[in-house]
């Protein structure tokens, strides 16, 4: 199910949440930049991570941040496609209203960010 009032690419299932993410490796810093759209007006979120897209750091490096930024166990996040692309779906166990409560936070908290 699609959550009204937020992404189109933030879906809820019967485990918890699900959304497009779009890993920069060896992006300087490691951060949540955001919610951007693709030229196929496609929603997904921006995400760097200091660690080189090599021998699986960089998805690592994504679900141990994930897992902080929505402030769940790492074992909760999963890659569920995309694991050798930029592009990935990750899906996130756990209460959907919580995680989607955390992210909606996040977003008020910064100062003219594009959540």
């Amino acid at each position: 199910m699609r959550v009204d009032g937020f992404r189109s690419s933030l879906e809820t299932t019967s485990e918890g949440i699900r959304f497009a993410v779009r890993l920069t490796p060896r992006g300087g810093r490691d951060g949540v930049e955001g919610w951007q759209t693709d030229s196929n007006g496609r929603e997904y979120l921006k995400v760097r991570v200091r660690a080189a897209a090599e021998a699986g750091k960089a998805n690592a490096a994504l679900v141990e941040l994930l897992a902080k930024w929505l402030d769940v166990p790492r074992a909760c996040v999963a890659i569920m496609r995309g694991e050798k692309a930029r592009l990935k779906i990750i899906g996130v166990r756990g209460d959907p209203k919580y995680l989607i409560a955390h992210m909606e936070r996040d977003r008020m908290e910064k100062d003219g960010g594009k959540f």
